[in-house]
């Protein structure tokens, strides 16, 4: 059967008679023959999808000189220099025109698309909708804002990939419950942005887009999963975007790329319509949020999704609308903080800036109280990568067949494809030299079974209930903690995805986490990097040194988290640390 299909094939393909007459001569030829011709037809897929990127570049082109026609004597230096609340207020009271807005940034998200490759595709449809917002009696709270959103975020008549070959072809038959609410607040979804193939990975790299870079410094990634936006925003090409997180996929790139970033509990936004290549994973939560340049636009974001329309939409969603009485008081706070995870021994940047954050916050009036995260290899090791990987990894491996493995991601496909009996092997060998790498490969192989499955459930729970009444007996409002950074160099994300912990603790907490960049590495860090060891001397500690090299003046970003549900008062934190950074970055 394979062999007719093959010659057919290849008989198709105007290959000549001797070769096609080769196929007879054995089950070898025929594999590798059959190899090249899977390999030739993703080839053949990647440069289709490619071609439609660029038209889609272009025709993103044409609508930026058709609307600069239209609207002679842009400010576009003006536009680019306003805030999103800035530029919101202004286009509500009509002192900008939206096409104006629109084309100026279509315009910049060309430029540092050109530079950094971060858009996949241009969404037609915001001309359509820029006229259909004349007629709309009512303004949103994001009237006229250009939005940007992570390429597996769905929107009608385009597609979302992944960054898989399979996934190429499948158009969106409707919106996404959010791009939904966006379009109903008056915001105008206007590019998709890259992501890493399959998005496990918190690099920015994938064989159909290929490669986004840090604008901030071409060598340094831009984070990820959601890189592009980082990139984007970062570049100054989008003021609001979107993206999701499942082990630090927003703080991450916002960590990057110098930006604020907002991971809330899941369910408080909805996630229907969002192409995904592990669905059912419960463990570990997974949701989307917004990035921006400052904690104002996230909040005037949240403050706008948080509406009749999103839970009309999204049932699953609880009709909690933005509680403006918890973000805007000025209580003093009660804040647990922690320089060390006792994982990853942070970078010199990354201790700093906690320590420097703490002392302006306790320099404030606010109480700060030492907090050690309870279990932290058993979180990692047991709960998180036992929780993303409980199949061992089968359902990702899936989406990898008939596809080829970027090179930024073949460290980790490799490892995940280890058989699971060689892998408990390898860690019985390694466990008296490097433990930390053998407790990993264990839980690469995944819980077993249905039981063992609702057992980690459980486990998760208890963690939860565990960690809680931490946090309550030292009657804690809300944690101060670091997140990676800074900015790693391209090709290592995919060596270290263990070196998320400081942001997978809370997708498997399931608690809103926020990042807000606070200062930037310094020669001084440089130097003290060199005498970094790590907790255990392992080849992991060598990479996370490599890793951060040759950073300084690059942002550095602190984690500001608050208990389940409390979106508002992690965003009072947050704006609390960025006032208090701005005023003490003013005094030097």
């Amino acid at each position: 059967m394979v062999q007719e299909k093959l010659r057919d094939i290849l008989l198709k393909d105007g290959i000549n008679p001797p070769i096609v007459l080769a196929i007879a001569c054995g089950s070898v030829t025929v594999v590798v023959l059959w190899k090249w011709v899977i390999r030739r037809e993703i080839q053949r897929k990647m440069n289709e999808a490619r071609q439609w990127r660029n038209g889609s570049l272009e025709q993103m082109e044409k609508v930026a000189w058709k609307l600069k026609q239209k609207n002679p004597g842009i400010q576009s230096e003006f536009i680019l220099s306003l805030t999103l609340t800035e530029l919101a207020e202004k286009l509500r009271e009509e002192k900008l025109s939206s096409e104006s807005v629109l084309y100026t940034y279509i315009k910049k998200a060309l430029e540092v698309t050109q530079e950094v490759n971060c858009v996949t595709d241009f969404l037609h449809g915001c001309e359509e909708q820029l006229q259909d917002l004349k007629k709309q009696k009512e303004k949103g709270l994001l009237y006229g804002i250009p939005v940007s959103i992570k390429e597996h975020i769905g929107y009608k008549g385009h597609i979302s990939t992944c960054g898989l070959v399979q996934y190429l072809g499948k158009v969106e038959a409707d919106d996404s419950v959010i791009v939904k609410v966006l379009k109903k607040q008056g915001a105008i979804p206007f590019v998709k942005t890259n992501i890493p193939q399959s998005m496990i990975n918190y690099d920015c790299s994938n064989l159909i887009f290929g490669q986004t870079r840090n604008p901030l410094n071409h060598k340094k990634s831009p984070g990820g999963s959601s890189g592009g936006e980082g990139a984007l925003i970062a570049g100054g090409g989008s003021l609001l975007g979107f993206g999701t997180d499942i082990a630090g996929s927003i703080r991450l790139p916002s960590s990057f790329c110098g930006l604020c970033g907002l991971k809330p509990t899941g369910s408080r936004l909805s996630t229907l319509g969002l192409a995904t290549p592990v669905a059912g994973i419960k463990s570990v939560t997974a949701t989307i949020g917004p990035m921006a340049r400052d904690v104002d636009s996230l909040v005037l974001c949240m403050k706008a999704l948080l509406c009749d329309e999103l839970f009309h939409l999204d049932p699953s969603v609880p009709p909690l609308p933005f509680r403006e009485e918890i973000y805007t008081s000025s209580n003093l706070l009660r804040i647990g903080y922690y320089e060390d995870d006792g994982y990853f021994q942070p970078s010199p940047s990354m201790k700093r800036a906690v320590q420097e954050t703490k002392n302006l916050l306790q320099a404030a009036g606010h109480t700060l109280i030492p907090f050690v995260p309870p279990r932290i290899n058993y979180v990692v090791d047991e709960l998180f990568t036992k929780g993303i990987f409980s199949d061992g990894a089968a359902n990702l491996l899936d989406k990898f067949k008939g596809d080829i493995v970027d090179p930024v991601l073949k460290s980790q496909i490799n490892c995940y494809s280890i058989p699971i009996v060689l892998k408990r092997i390898l860690a019985l060998i390694l466990k008296p030299v490097y433990p930390r790498i053998a407790r990993d490969l264990n839980a690469l192989c995944g819980v077993g079974s249905a039981k063992n499955l609702w057992k980690h459930h459980a486990a998760v729970a208890a963690y939860r209930e565990e960690f809680i009444t931490e946090w309550r007996k030292l009657k804690l409002d809300v944690i101060l903690c670091p997140v990676l950074g800074p900015a790693f160099n391209e090709g290592y994300p995919g060596k270290l995805f263990a070196a998320t912990s400081y942001t997978n603790l809370y997708n498997v907490l399931n608690f809103p986490a926020g990042v807000v960049p606070v200062t930037i590495a310094s020669q001084a860090d440089e130097e003290e990097l060199k005498q970094y060891e790590g907790h255990y001397a392992d080849p992991w500690d060598k990479r996370l040194k490599e890793a951060v090299t040759d950073a300084v003046g690059l942002p550095v970003a602190v984690q500001c988290v608050a208990l389940a549900w409390q979106e508002e008062l992690c965003l009072r934190f947050m704006k609390e640390v960025e006032t208090l950074t701005c005023k003490n970055r003013l005094k030097a």
